[in-house]
C-alpha cells in the first residue's frame, strides 16, 4: 500500500504555514496597537502641537516653549 500523502515536506510545510500565521496576526495587533503606519512622525508633530497650544494659552513662557521646542527638534533627528 502506498500512502497519498505529502511525507515529511507536507509536515515542514504545514509548519512553516503556521509559523508565517502566527507572525501576520502578531505584525497586525502591533500595528493596530501603535497607530498604523506612518505616526512615527505624527507623534512629533502632535507634540509640537501640544506645545503650541499650552504656549498659546500662557501655561508656558516664550524661553520654556523655545527649549522644549528645540529639545523635540533634537531628538526627531
Amino acid at each position: 500500500m502506498m500512502g497519498g500523502g505529502y511525507g515529511l515536506l507536507g509536515g515542514v510545510m504545514m509548519l512553516v504555514f503556521w509559523v508565517a500565521v502566527i507572525a501576520l496576526i502578531v505584525y497586525g495587533i502591533r500595528w493596530f496597537n501603535d497607530g498604523g503606519p506612518g505616526t512615527g512622525a505624527g507623534r512629533r508633530s502632535d507634540a509640537l502641537d501640544i506645545l503650541r497650544d499650552r504656549f498659546a494659552r500662557g501655561e508656558i513662557d516664550e524661553d520654556e516653549f523655545k527649549r522644549r521646542k528645540a529639545a523635540l527638534e533634537a531628538r526627531a533627528g
